[in-house]
């Protein structure tokens, strides 16, 4: 999966080809796009991040939040702007996978969790500046309407999450503010270990550059 602020951008970029191409193949095989006038892109984004707020409730397992949709692919037939983006996040997962596994990402080293989530973080630390209006999501974030899906989660729960992630976003990620991030979640015991791992995938150029190919291909 990637994190918070990649799949912003990857959500972006679908806009950006939706806008220029209308209803068009970004698959192999002919895929229904619904037309960007029927999507609430501020909704979408919302969605967009929504799977990883099991991050912060141990009561909300994985399957809740990412083995929601039994098809991943860019149709959004049927679907509210919220669970269009809540999908979109699942697919770009697939597809992140995808290509890092035919650029040999996870033979470069032993990529376990902890790994594996600072290539995720130093992504996001990749990808910041191709969005340019970070205040209107950090606004919207900090006042974000309840989406009423198919799960137990409370209201309270999703709005300490989109405060969260509001904070991470509001500046280019850095270890203070990474660390600041982690430390909201259930993997705050692993802090030094990821800070660390990610300093070291900073130098490690062959790494960077398939994080950035991420970027380019997934959509």
């Amino acid at each position: 999966m990637a994190s918070q602020i990649a799949h912003i951008v990857y959500a972006k970029k679908y806009f950006d080809r939706l806008d220029s191409e209308g209803l068009n193949d970004l698959e192999d095989e002919k895929t229904l796009l619904v037309p960007t006038s029927k999507i609430n892109r501020d909704e979408f984004i919302l969605g967009c991040v929504f799977p990883d707020i099991r991050r912060i409730d141990k009561n909300i397992k994985r399957k809740d939040t990412h083995l929601y949709f039994p098809v991943l692919d860019l149709n959004f037939s049927g679907l509210t702007s919220f669970e269009a983006g809540w999908k979109f996040h699942l697919y770009c997962d697939m597809k992140r996978e995808e290509i890092l596994n035919k650029y040999s990402f996870y033979s470069l080293n032993e990529v376990g969790y902890t790994r594996g989530l600072a290539a995720k973080l130093l992504e996001d630390e990749l990808v910041y500046e191709e969005y340019n209006n970070w205040e209107k999501i950090v606004s919207y974030f900090n006042h974000a309407p309840f989406a009423k899906v198919n799960t137990d989660i409370l209201p309270e729960t999703f709005n300490l999450w989109y405060a969260i992630v509001a904070k991470y976003i509001e500046v280019k990620p850095n270890d203070k503010t990474i660390k600041i991030f982690l430390s909201k979640q259930k993997i705050s015991n692993k802090l030094e270990e990821i800070i660390k791992l990610i300093q070291e995938l900073r130098e490690d150029e062959k790494a960077v550059q398939i994080l950035k190919k991420v970027k380019d291909e997934i959509i």
